[in-house]
Order: C-alpha cells, then structure tokens, then sequence
C-alpha cells in the first residue's frame, strides 16, 4: 500500500464511522488509533509520535479559553430559569403590539437580545417557543412566519457575543475570543437586521399573515408601559454590560467575564425568588453535560489530527484547497460551499472540531485573517441550526410547538431565514470592514496562525517558536 493513499483512507474511514452512528468524539479517537495501528505496522507512522498524546489532553484541560464555555452555559441556563425572556417578551411585545408584524419584531429584538445575554441557543428557541408561537398563533400569525422567526431568532445565540461557538472557533483557529467575539459583533446585530427586514417585507406584501394586535390584547399603555419596559429592560443590559463591555473595555478575560454573568444570572434569579436548589441542580448537571460533550470531542480530535498529520493528511488537504482556481477567493467559495453541505448532517461541533482544523493551516498558508475567517465560518455554520430536517432549533421548537403547528410548517418557516444567512455570509465577504479585520493580512501576506490548531500541541513546533 502507498503512504499517498493513507490520508484520503483515513479521512473516508472518519466518514464511514460517522455514517454508522458512532459518536462523534469515540469515532475520532477510534479512527485515530486504528489507522495508527495500520500505519505502525506497514511503517508509515512512527510510534513515538504517540507519545505525545498526554501532553495534547493536558494542553486542553488546562486551556483557558475553553473555560469559557461552562460560565456562559451556566449563565444562560440559570438565566432562563429566571423569567428574563418571559418579561421581555411580554414588554416588547406591549410596546411593538400595535404595528403591525409588531410580535415578529418583539421576538427578533428579544433574541438578539437574549442572544447578548445567555449565548445558549436551546434556552432562548424553548423560551420563545412557550411563550411566543402560542400568542403569534392566537393572533393570526402564519405557521410558517411565526416558526421561523422563533427559530431563527433563537440562533442569533450562535453568532452574537458571548457565543460558545465563537469560543470554539477562536480556539481552533489559534485566535484571540475577545477579537473574535468583536469581529462577530457588528455581523451578528447585521443579521437580526436582515431578519427585521424580512419581517417588514412580509407585513407589507401580505399584511394577512402578521396583523397587528387587536386593542383589547395591548394591555399596558403610556407611563405604566414605560415603568414596565425600564424594568424588563435595565437588568439584561446591565448584564450584557458586565460580561461584553468588560471585555471589549479590555477590564476582563472572556473567561472573567463569562464568571461576571454567571455570579450576575445568579444574582437576577434570586432578586426574582427564582433561584431554588433545583434550578441550580438543574443548570450546573445540564452545564456539565456540555462541558463534558466539548472536552471528549476535543480529546478526540486531538487523536485524529495527531495521526492525519502524522500521515501528511495536512498536507494532502493543503495540496487539494490551495490548488484551486482563483486563489483565496476560490478557496473561500469552495469551503463554504462545504460547511453549507455538511451543516444539512452535520452539527456545529462535529464541523468545527472536524473541519475547521483542516482548513486553518491551508487559510493561513492563503494570508487569510484568522478573525475574519472565522466569523465567516461562524456565520455560514449557523445555517446547521436551521438546516431541515437535522437542525436543532427547529428540533426544539418541535418540542414545545402545539400540535397544530406541523413539521412541514417549521422547516419551510425556516428557508427563508436560512438564506438570509447566506446573503450574510456574501455580505461578509464583498465588505469585510464589518467584521474590523482585512480578509487579506498584511504586506507579508502571512498570518501569525499557530501550525497547530489544537490546544497543547506546541511540542510540534521548535524551541524558539513555542
């Protein structure tokens, strides 16, 4: 057997093993290990290579960005447990009731809202989904608007500030979380503009479907609407401010900030006799879930990329994408072409723990800035959340929708939005000054990305450059 073919194997037998159901992170490392054992055997690996596994797991327990991820789950968690969405939803929705489309709008500006706020897409979809679609359909809202403003409102979580996927993107890509995350900011509030915009679109070529809210449902008017939406208005302000005014003013990590708003949430939830030993059973087991889910992951792509590398798979890949025509500009086209395919099977943290690794060392080898890179992927992976039949917002939605809202109505309500997404995603791409970074870096033409993606892999690279 050639050691050329040993890449193309090993990524296919990735794919085959993912087909068949296996876990994610047990697929990455069992692949690894298997083609490990093959390529010792016909001495295209070398097993001291191998060695170098305890110091790649220890790299990633001890990362401190990853720490990041449980604060902000734990946040969102305890957040929504705390009737923050419940108040918002109603107040905004008082103030927009009389326009018409006006609860379309209410729940767009609440999700980017919550989005800034919890960064946990499952909490804000199931709220909105409770409290919202039963209102919208009351009212005569269309199946199909109504589902996919939820929908798509719920996944603002993943591309707004504090996101989890911008934390894992920054950590792939060897980036900066606090740049990635003010590269993502103007794009993501971009977005839920696009989305108002469509909502407007609707109300004025067919008014049927989002009519304003009869008088008698506007309950609060004048000063008392006032006092209200000052209330429901100033805590998540205040806490957007604690945890991304901290770290965009340069006073915290995003992990100090991610402590910030969890101690914040905790501190709502009890100012409103909310936090009970249960919620906070419940937010610190579903907190360690996750967490638990991303480190196994990690530690199995370690494994794999160990051993691609260790074949010249970065190679092979790098080979195949910079080859294309068009330079960086084909490569960009090519690879999002890709995410958008594989988001209709795959989830975020299959592809970015499968994919963006591949793509890292081939954008920097093209000059392409780390941040802007990623907030394009951060962007076009957001579409797996809406993709039908496997994303996982309209899988939450499903949850709590009323039978009269059937899955056809929830998948055709999000095709618009997804392609909004991508109109965002080109948006990206014609005017970069949006995200604050140049697609292209610098005179040089390279970009300061570790050759390394994965967390403590340093021991690659020699002395003076670790």
């Amino acid at each position: 057997m050639s050691f050329a073919v040993m890449a193309p194997l090993m990524f296919a037998g990735l794919v085959l093993f993912l087909l068949l159901g296996y876990p994610v992170a047990f697929a990455l490392a069992a692949n690894g290990l298997l083609f490990a054992i093959i390529g010792i055997q016909l001495g295209f690996f070398d097993f001291y290579l191998l060695q170098a596994l305890p110091e790649r797991v220890y790299g990633i327990v001890t990362n401190q960005a990853l720490l990041a991820i449980p604060f902000f789950t734990f946040m969102g968690l305890v957040l929504e447990r705390s009737g923050m969405a419940e108040e918002l939803l109603d107040t905004v929705g008082q103030l927009f009731g009389r326009v018409r489309g006006g609860l379309a709008f209410a729940v767009v500006l609440v999700g980017a809202l919550l989005a800034a706020t919890t960064g946990v897409m499952a909490a804000t979809v199931i709220a909105m989904g409770l409290i919202s679609l039963p209102i919208m359909l009351r009212y005569g809202y269309d199946k199909r608007l109504a589902s996919g403003v939820i929908a798509a409102s719920g996944t603002l979580a993943q591309i707004v500030p504090p996101s989890i996927v911008l934390i894992v993107l920054a950590d792939q890509l060897g980036a900066s979380v606090g740049d990635m995350y003010a590269g993502a900011l103007a794009p993501g509030l971009a977005l839920a503009g696009l989305y108002l915009c469509y909502v407007f679109g609707v109300t004025l070529f067919k008014p049927d479907a989002a009519p304003a809210l009869p008088a008698s449902a506007r309950t609060l008017r004048g000063a008392a609407l006032a006092r209200r939406a000052m209330v429901s208005l100033i805590p998540p302000l205040v806490l957007i401010f604690l945890v991304l005014g901290t770290i965009f003013l340069g006073i915290a990590t995003p992990t100090e900030g991610g402590a910030l708003g969890a101690s914040g949430a905790l501190v709502l939830a009890a100012l409103r006799r909310r936090l009970t030993l249960d919620v906070a059973r419940q937010a610190m087991d579903s907190t360690a879930r996750l967490t638990s889910f991303v480190i196994f992951i990690l530690i199995g792509s370690t494994v794999f990329s160990l051993v691609f590398r260790g074949m010249d798979g970065d190679l092979w890949v790098e080979s195949l994408l910079t080859g294309l025509p068009g330079g960086a500009i084909g490569f960009l086209i090519v690879v999002n072409l890709l995410v958008f395919a594989l988001a209709f099977f795959l989830d975020f943290f299959e592809i970015a723990f499968i994919v963006v690794p591949l793509l890292a060392p081939v954008a920097a080898a093209l000059g392409i800035d780390p941040i802007w890179f990623g907030v394009l992927l951060g962007i076009n992976m957001q579409t797996s959340f809406l993709h039908p039949p496997f994303g996982f917002a309209l899988f939450y939605l499903r949850s709590v929708a009323p039978k009269s809202v059937r899955t056809a109505d929830i998948y055709w309500g999000a095709v618009p939005f997804v392609l909004l997404q991508l109109l965002m995603v080109a948006i990206v791409i014609i005017f970069p000054e949006i995200v604050g970074h140049a697609p292209i870096a610098a005179e040089s033409g390279i970009v300061d990305v570790p050759v390394e993606s994965d967390p403590g892999a340093s021991y690659l690279l020699p002395p003076e450059w670790r």
